[in-house]
């Protein structure tokens, strides 16, 4: 599709993708879920602000969505970024708690995506907040970041393995502190680059203790997050999100010393034995080697079909599924099951009445990437699709159809 070209969708209601489907002891009304989209408009301390209030609710309208949130910080020692939101003080939970709250008022549910930022934290930042700049190993994702904590005189160091365990202990925390704000999933931020993705590659992963070195060794510290975030509040509520084939932050995929194959077969491997055993999470997470502009290696096709193949369980598939519309055939190819949801993104920013739109048929407006990392609403909260002369159309429909069904 030229970019000129404005994209449109058919009319799916009559498709899967509008069938209801049972995460967690929780089931959607839908498949189409609205995937963890990173932005800049927290408070200097972390705090959400009324902008993700309002901006949370405008994509939850449409009764049994599965909002996921923006990176969320379990604590300041898993690296910090300016405005990225925080979910480890009891002012945090408050805010977080008023936006939960509004997604259930619509009938929708709220999944928070822990994001620890390891290496992929900003140095001079974390200098600013008095925080040594921490990663995995003490290897910078690039350059420019290697010239940035120097400059800041802040370099990049190794955390001990007390510190790591530390760490586990605080992404825990920061669950329990997700269910006191009513979120109904946690879902760790795994992909990308960023800190649990770099325990997984040996390419960011030098580590000689118990954290680094086999497969098994570089899975224990994500596996000990699932561990214990499944004792404190239940498997049924905890997610992750992973990105196998993705070179961003960093990360080499297929080009690292091993293959993306059998490190992530291995982890999803260990999570089907846990929900063998009675302790099945509530979704595992996907993005697709197919993103542009996130330098993926779809010129070589990776694919994921070896994590369906391990994972029995819900899994959520994230990745570029306007290119083909408006039939969306990929889309309805790869949610050809009953386990498998759609996660978009882009195109939920730019269209916040995006599942009325796939429902009956409509034109999608644009995303504008440049407004994505700002910190301002403009390209925020200043799209149409719910504005007062189809409120009235909003609340009709919402009135009109069956609430979700919980446990």
């Amino acid at each position: 599709m030229l970019a000129s070209q404005k994209a449109r969708s058919v009319a799916l209601k009559a498709t899967k993708l509008f069938q209801p489907l049972k995460v967690g002891k929780n089931t959607l009304s839908h498949r189409a879920v609205f995937a963890p989209s990173t932005r800049f408009r927290a408070l200097p301390d972390h705090t959400p602000l009324d902008l993700q209030l309002e901006y949370y609710d405008k994509r939850s309208r449409f009764p049994g969505t599965l909002v996921i949130t923006e990176g969320t910080l379990p604590s300041l020692s898993t690296g910090v970024d300016a405005k990225v939101p925080g979910i480890y003080s009891e002012k945090q939970v408050e805010e977080w708690k008023k936006i939960t709250d509004k997604i259930h008022e619509n009938g929708s549910f709220a999944s928070v995506q822990l994001w620890g930022l390891g290496r992929g934290a900003d140095p001079v930042q974390s200098k600013k907040e008095g925080l040594k700049y921490r990663g995995v190993s003490a290897i910078y994702h690039s350059p420019e970041a290697e010239q940035a904590a120097k400059k800041a005189g802040n370099e990049l160091e190794e955390y001990t393995t007390q510190e790591v365990e530390q760490v586990v202990r605080d992404f825990v925390k920061a669950g329990e502190n997700a269910v006191k704000a009513g979120f109904d999933y946690v879902e760790l931020h795994g992909a990308t680059g960023y800190l649990i993705n770099q325990f997984f590659e040996s390419s960011a992963n030098k580590r000689t203790d118990k954290y680094g070195g086999s497969i098994e060794n570089r899975a224990r510290f994500a596996l000990e997050l699932i561990d214990g975030l499944t004792e404190a509040i239940g498997p049924e509520k905890v997610a992750i999100r992973i990105s196998p084939w993705l070179k961003y932050t960093g990360m080499k995929a297929e080009q690292d010393e091993i293959h993306p194959i059998a490190t992530f077969g291995y982890f999803l491997g260990q999570l089907q034995k846990r929900a063998d055993a009675g302790k099945e999470i509530a979704y595992v997470s996907l993005i697709e080697p197919r993103i542009p502009g996130m330098l993926s290696n779809e010129d070589a096709f990776g694919s994921n079909a070896f994590a369906k193949s391990v994972w029995k369980g819900i899994l959520i598939r994230s990745g570029n599924y306007t290119y083909d519309v408006p039939d969306f055939k990929q889309l309805l190819e790869d949610i050809d099951d009953d386990r498998t949801l759609a996660g978009f993104s882009r195109y939920f920013l730019s269209n916040p009445d995006l599942i009325y739109k796939l429902q009956d048929g409509g034109e999608l407006e644009k995303y504008d990437r440049k407004t994505f990392y700002t910190s301002t609403n403009w390209g925020y909260n200043t799209w149409n699709g719910w504005d007062e002369a189809n409120e009235f159309d909003m609340r009709t429909e919402k009135a009109r159809r069956p609430a979700p069904i919980g446990a």
